[in-house]
């Protein structure tokens, strides 16, 4: 008897400003890459389906995109320090950054 399945892992790759698309709000919005892999015996073996999506923060649309626009949006959120850093837990402002929302 062979066991064989698929498991699905989602990585959240960037945390970006956007206007949605959808509700045209100008709200944060995740950039997420959802990977697909074939398992053997419960034992992830290789992926075979990679794609890449932003989703709003503000209403929840998702939307599609492809694997060039994800490496530049990745890119621009390096760029001006927006990204998710490593290890740091959502909602705590980074060193040299004012919350927005203290006077």
């Amino acid at each position: 008897m062979i066991i064989f399945g698929t498991k699905g892992y989602i990585y959240q790759l960037a945390i970006l400003t956007l206007v949605c698309g959808h509700c045209g709000n100008p709200s944060a919005h995740t950039l997420r890459k959802r990977v697909t892999k074939f398992t053997l015996f419960f034992v992830p073996l290789f992926p075979f389906s990679t794609k890449y999506a932003t989703q709003c923060t503000f209403c929840g649309a998702e939307q599609q995109i492809s694997s060039e626009q994800a490496q530049q949006l990745q890119a621009q959120s390096a760029g001006s320090g927006q990204g998710v850093q490593g290890g740091q837990p959502y909602g705590q402002a980074q060193q040299g950054q004012q919350n927005p929302y203290q006077r």
